[in-house]
């Protein structure tokens, strides 16, 4: 399905490398994505290159600013249909990774895949905002991933209450990165987060991405999150 030997050089080129179980695991991975992108709305990109690039690799960036060790703790808010979690997991598969959804049918394609690469997670079908008012969940995660969901000062308040003190939260963007950036600034400080690093950079087929890495260093109010309305229509 995938050309492994690009996958794996393309990922050594960002410090990542990958065995060859990982590499079949990704394999499989974009098999079931095309077959139940057929009767399920999954992605827009289902050929080999577009997979391998612009979801696959695209998903380890965060491996370039953050070290992740067995046992410890990743939230995916808004997971889809697993991009950047999965291949995160895929990557370190001692990390305990959980995937947040509100939707039932894309939960049921990330049980799906679990189950065809023999990884093991865990799997919310939940709103964040509800899971950041929820004790068993509130600050207690290592780090915190989202990737595409939404504009960076809406996101912020949906993913750092999940954050631990000295926890890392990564936004995976576009090319509008900075400018979402500015716009959030508040939001990361009112949360209580410090912006750690901002990067721009081209994937191999040229397209423009940014990441944002922003630091737990306070824990979060306790009126945050607010409900789902006041954070789309008032963000901070």
């Amino acid at each position: 399905m995938i050309n492994k030997e690009l996958l794996k050089e393309y990922s050594s080129q960002i410090g990542v490398e990958l065995d060859d179980l990982a590499l079949e695991r990704f394999d499989t991975y974009a098999e079931r994505l095309v077959r139940w992108n057929e009767h399920t709305n999954l992605t827009a990109i289902t050929d080999s290159e577009g997979i391998t690039i612009k979801h696959f690799l695209d998903s380890l960036y965060p491996l370039k600013y953050i070290s992740l060790k067995d046992g410890d703790t990743l939230v995916d808010v808004g997971c889809g249909a697993g991009f950047p979690s999965m291949p995160l997991l895929m990557a370190k598969p001692n990390v305990e990774v959980s995937f947040v959804d509100s939707v039932g049918k894309k939960l049921s394609f990330i049980k799906d895949v679990l189950l065809n690469t023999g990884l093991v997670a865990n799997i919310e079908h939940a709103r964040a905002e509800e899971l950041g008012k929820n004790d068993d969940f509130r600050e207690t995660y290592d780090v915190a991933v989202a990737r595409a969901v939404a504009p960076l000062n809406i996101l912020c308040e949906y993913c750092l209450p999940l954050v631990k003190e000295g926890g890392t939260f990564i936004s995976l963007k576009g090319s509008n990165g900075k400018e979402e950036l500015e716009q959030a600034k508040n939001a990361i400080k009112v949360l209580g987060g410090r912006l750690e690093c901002f990067e721009e950079y081209s994937l191999p087929n040229g397209d423009s991405r940014s990441v944002v890495v922003i630091k737990k260093i306070s824990q979060t109010p306790t009126k945050y999150p607010r409900k789902s309305k006041k954070i789309d229509t008032r963000p901070l």
